[in-house]
């Protein structure tokens, strides 16, 4: 089973077969992504028309319109749309591995970890952007391999792994909230805002970086689409089909948990998008597997979207993106639990 389709071999030669209806929900989230990307490029506090905005691009319109579409504009609703994929991606990864809806790198403790790497070194050290954003990534390496090291007994899986990562990611909350309130209120204010997730003021720098993490990691989990798909069936059965289990798992970690801290790194842990998205773009396509493509795609869309509305919201103001995007995961945990209520399961 690979992203959008299924992979035979047939006399010896592979066969590729795709589900037409995920074809047909990508296909549409693209589209979807591709209208907000414009409205993010045309619709803000100086208006630029779509013509302008299409020159703007390429470097053929006003200063004014440059300014505002492609050297503002431009790159943080790409940053948006790519932190969003790598969110995306990530979380179907870990949903699949730990086979609970939960597993995901911001219920777990990847996120926090790397929110708390970037806040030792805002607060701790006086670092600037970039040193921040190291930092994040680092914190969410560490924090990983602790919650990697502390479920390994018995094999790193399942409910041992959600509940570990639960137990590390509210121990570095707490530690996160006791800096806040020991640090200088004009620090505190930032590492507020950064906590919570923002795409405030990102530019070129967090796009590139972001789509390097892209062309290096997503290649790596794509290749493993299938061993992971066979590791839904349970340990001994996936190495019963010639998986093996623990080496696979580990590198998928390891991609993943990259995926995570390079987003983290450049807006913050936005909150539900790794949750959210998979489990929607799977309800969407109706198809097995963990659903990679699906999963990023919708979370690029989830993520630019949401950034649109928290600047509009509260125009001339605007608010965190990782504002929204908690509300938007918490109207969906309630819809979930609803669900389950009216199933007789809750």
């Amino acid at each position: 089973m690979t992203a959008l389709g299924s992979v035979r071999l047939l006399d010896g030669r592979v066969s590729f077969r795709l589900h037409a209806r995920s074809v047909w929900v990508c296909g549409a989230i693209l589209v979807v992504t591709l209208g907000a990307l414009v409205t993010a490029l045309v619709v803000g506090d100086y208006h630029v028309p779509l013509g302008d905005a299409v020159r703007a691009v390429f470097g053929e319109s006003t200063r004014m319109a440059e300014l505002f579409v492609a050297r503002r504009r431009l790159p943080r609703a790409l940053t948006a749309v790519l932190v969003g994929i790598a969110l995306g991606v990530a979380g179907a990864v870990f949903q699949s591995l730990t086979r609970n809806p939960l597993g995901s790198p911001d219920i777990v403790g990847f996120g926090q970890g790397a929110s708390t790497g970037a806040v030792v070194v805002l607060l701790l050290f006086g670092g600037g952007a970039t040193q921040t954003a190291l930092g994040a990534f680092a914190g969410g390496l560490v924090s990983a391999a602790a919650v990697y090291l502390l479920a390994l007994k018995g094999g790193a899986h399942g409910y041992r792994l959600v509940l570990v990562g639960i137990g590390v990611s509210a121990m570095l909350i707490a530690f996160n909230n006791y800096l806040v309130t020991r640090a200088e209120l004009t620090d505190a204010r930032a590492a507020t805002v950064w906590i919570v997730g923002s795409l405030y003021e990102r530019r070129w720098p967090e796009a590139v970086l972001m789509a390097v993490a892209l062309l290096v990691l997503v290649p790596v989990v794509l290749a493993l689409s299938r061993a992971l798909s066979v590791l839904d069936i349970g340990d001994e059965g996936a190495t019963a089909l010639g998986v093996r289990v623990e080496p696979t798992r580990l590198v998928l970690i390891v991609a993943a948990v990259g995926l995570t801290a390079v987003a983290t790194a450049c807006a913050g842990p936005v909150a539900f998008v790794a949750l959210v998205a998979p489990q929607v773009a799977r309800r969407l396509t109706g198809s097995p597997g963990p659903g990679l493509v699906p999963a990023g795609l919708l979370g690029g869309a989830l993520l630019l979207i949401s950034d649109l509305v928290a600047q509009r919201l509260t125009s001339p103001g605007e608010l965190p993106v990782g504002v929204v995007t908690g509300a938007v995961g918490g109207v969906y945990l309630a819809w979930l639990l609803y669900r389950e209520w009216r199933s007789g399961r809750g």
